[in-house]
């Protein structure tokens, strides 16, 4: 299993990216499945992130982290099922 800190350096990777796809390989199984999804108040500067490997399903999740220009965060105000459309049951790496 990879660590926290392993999981940061990708997100890092993916973040800085986006709003661009990153190929990047999953740090725990090597797969290139990575995904992402921002959450954030409407017309917010900052929200959440779901970091997670689509194969996997391990990843992390990042609070207060800024929305990148020219990616669109799902609104808070949505209810929570179309909020997470899409976001899977993933294991949180504390």
């Amino acid at each position: 299993m990879a660590t926290f800190d392993e999981w940061l350096t990708a997100y890092d990777v993916v973040y800085r990216a986006l709003p661009a796809t990153s190929d990047l390989a999953c740090p725990n199984c090597g797969h290139r499945t990575l995904r992402i999804v921002f959450t954030a108040r409407p017309a917010a500067a900052e929200g959440y992130v779901s970091f997670w490997c689509d194969t996997c399903l391990e990843g992390i999740y990042v609070s207060r982290a800024p929305v990148p220009p020219g990616v669109t965060a799902r609104s808070t105000d949505e209810p929570s099922e179309e909020r997470n459309r899409g976001i899977p049951d993933y294991r949180l790496v504390t």
